[in-house]
Order: C-alpha cells, then structure tokens, then sequence
C-alpha cells in the first residue's frame, strides 16, 4: 500500500498584497502529479485546506478540484480534515456529495460518515464509528484504518469528547478516545494510521517551537495543550499530522509520527525553506506489516526571503539575483531613503513585500524618527505597526475598534 501525506495547504492564503493563488494552483498540480505517478492508494490531507474560515471562491473552487483530481476517478480515496485555520461546518458541509467522488471530510472531532456503496470495487466502506473510518482499497492489499481528530480548541475537544469535567487533562482524555478505537478496531492485519491537527511533542521537550511563527493561537489560552507521543496507541502504524510548517518527524516509536508540513513558504520567519508531501508505504513480510515514508521535494512556489544589505547598490544587485523571490528588504544606510531612492528599489523588483532603512547614525535616527512620530496621526502610526507585524494593511473593521479605543468613533 502506498498513500500521500499533506497538510496545511491555506488555500486564499496572501502575504500583504500578494496573493499565493497562483502558486498553490502550481504546487496542488505538482502534488497531484506525484500522487499518479506513485500510483497511491490513498491521499491524506491533514487540515488547515484554507487560510480563514471564509475563504475566497477561487480558493474553494481550487480546493474541491484538487481533491477530486487526486481520486483518479474513484480509484484512490482522499481523506481530509479540519485545522485550526478551517471552519468546521464548511469542511463537513460538501461531505454528502463529496463522499461520492471518494473524497472524506471530516470537519469536526468525533466526526463520522454514512456507510454507503460507492459503486466501485476500488474503495468500499468497510466500517464507521465516531472518529474512525476504515476502508478497503483493492482486494490485493489489507484494509485501512484511520482514527481521525480535526483540529478544536480544548474546550470544544472536551465537549466532543463527551467530558463534562472542564479540569480533566486533555490528553489523557484524548488517549482514552484513541485507544478506545484503536483496540475496538486496529489489529494487525490491516495498516493503521491516526491523522490529527494539533500540537504533538515528546514528552519532556519543550512547547514552545520555534517553527509555530504563524502558530502560536495553539498555544494560547483557549487553543489545545500540546500532545505527548506516549498518548499514541501501540496498535498504530503512522501518525499524520498537520500543523507545524516544517517537514520534520516528531518520534519514530511508537510508530512514525510525522509532519508533511506545509507545500509552500507561508512566511518570512519559515526557516524550512524545501518543502514536501510524505509517500508511506507498507510491505507485508511473512505476515508481518512493515511501514516505511519518505519525503517527497515540492519544486513549484516562491521563497519567501528576508535580508540586511548595506546601501542602495548592493541593494540593487541583491534584489536582481533574487527577483523570482518575494523579498523583504532592510537597507543600512547613513540616512533616510529618499523618495526617489524607494521608488527605484520598488522598481527593481516586482515582488518586493517589505522595504525599510536601518539608520546608521544613532543621533541622527533619534532626532528624524521623533520628528516623524510627532507629524504623523495616531491611526498611521498603528497602520504602520499591524503592517510589519502581521504582514498585511488593517481592515475597516479593525480601524473602527481602534477609533472606539481612542474615543474617537462617531
């Protein structure tokens, strides 16, 4: 058995002003095209499918046609979930139809799907239950199981769940839910596979991670507490994560337990600049199943660049040997940029996201920054501070609540 691990997709996803749609038509191509050419059995794509819970129609249109691409006509199955980028009820709401397409999607933690003939000896629904879902793929391989948990903040997890004590500890709980299934459901002779959107570590590192750049709400109040891999029931083969952006495995025991990451640079703090999908193949040996993966390089996308660089020049030939790049960009200079000098830097690279000065003289910045904050209006001063720290211009919305907070809202 062969099957495709992917993940965070973020599908509408923009970095400031530009849109990534383009490039996610050309990565999602090229995934496909590995897909068929490694001939898999199935593909699993595990949360964050969109950027925001709204997102844009091109990208749901994107969406639905790459799932349905990847089943090759019913012959491979997809099984996708939610992340915490996702809406639940959006992720669930195509599942009917889509269900006859061979496309499963699970939008919400204890999520199951109806039991139905799909028409095919390709892909045949063998069992149901909350949570789980088992398959049969082809009379020459064993079936496939997977225990499926979409992304939810603890909260919600607990409700699913059905824990009525908000104190219980989550992973216990959730250790409880997997085995459960696991035991019920997972032997030997099929491959068992566990796909979840959360947080997953070893026991005893630490939680924070400097690759949840864009991440963080999971570690916040309100998100989900980090998952130790001993929560992970003995009877699964691989575990699939999605989440973190980095391609990186967490542990191989009690079984691999592996982030795809995601199929392209989302932002300028992603130190992970190759990317993948996951291939996971499973060879039956005198009875016994062994499990291999290995990391498939995605080529299509761009690098998302950060850089210092001293004066205008060596600005410019930097700018010119990384012009498929999108870059953000810091001068170091002895004074502020000129109009002129901005524009010809603008004018040299068409995908330049950032641009800003480093002033050398320290005297001199004080003076000229204090001068600038004191002729410039409050709300361009936190137009200018949300646009380098989130990447993107306020909303109108956004802008009102700020007014509100000034006092100044009509």
């Amino acid at each position: 058995m062969k099957i495709l691990h992917t993940a965070d997709w973020h599908l509408g996803k923009k970095l400031g002003n530009f849109s990534r749609l383009e490039e996610q038509k050309e990565v999602l191509q090229e995934i496909c095209e590995i897909a068929e050419q490694e001939k898999v059995d199935a593909v699993l794509v595990i949360g964050d499918l969109y950027d925001t819970f709204n997102p844009p129609t091109e990208a749901v249109q994107l969406l639905y046609k790459t799932l349905k691409q990847l089943t090759r006509n019913l012959t491979c199955p997809v099984i996708a979930i939610a992340g915490n980028h996702d809406s639940p009820d959006r992720i669930d709401a195509p599942e009917p139809l889509a269900l006859e397409c061979g496309i499963f999607m699970f939008g919400y933690p204890m999520s199951t799907t109806e039991k139905i003939d799909l028409g095919t000896s390709n892909v045949q629904i063998l069992t149901t239950d909350k949570g789980f879902l088992e398959l049969k793929l082809n009379d020459t391989i064993p079936p496939l199981r997977i225990i499926h948990t979409p992304y939810a903040n603890e909260l919600r997890l607990k409700q699913y769940l059905g824990v009525e004590n908000r104190e219980d500890n989550l992973r216990e709980i959730l250790s409880a839910h997997w085995k459960e299934l696991a035991e019920k459901y997972c032997d030997n002779k099929g491959v068992n596979v566990l796909l979840t959107h959360l947080f997953v570590i070893n026991k005893g590192e630490p939680e924070k991670d400097e690759n949840l750049w864009e991440e963080k709400s999971i570690l916040h109040i309100g998100g989900a507490q980090a998952i130790y891999t001993e929560q992970i029931p003995h009877q699964i083969d691989y575990v699939g994560l999605g989440h973190l952006h980095r391609c990186h495995s967490v542990a191989d025991s009690p079984c691999p337990i592996v982030y795809s990451g995601s199929p392209l640079m989302y932002s300028f703090g992603d130190k992970a600049e190759d990317k993948y999908v996951i291939i996971i193949e499973t060879t039956e040996i005198e009875g016994k199943t062994t499990l291999t993966y290995t990391k498939k390089p995605l080529t299509k996308g761009k690098k998302l660049l950060r850089k210092s660089i001293e004066g205008i020049e060596k600005s410019l030939e930097w700018l010119k040997e990384n012009e498929n790049a999108i870059v953000e960009l810091t001068i170091t200079t002895p004074d502020f940029l000129t109009a002129q000098e901005k524009q010809m830097l603008i004018n040299a690279h068409k995908n330049l996201h950032t641009l800003s000065s480093y002033i050398t003289s320290k005297e001199e910045q004080g003076v000229k920054l204090e001068e600038g904050k004191m002729n410039k209006d409050i709300e361009d001063l936190f137009k200018e501070y949300y646009k380098v720290k989130k990447q993107s211009t306020p909303s109108d919305s956004l802008m009102d609540l700020f007014r509100e907070l000034l006092g100044k809202a009509d």
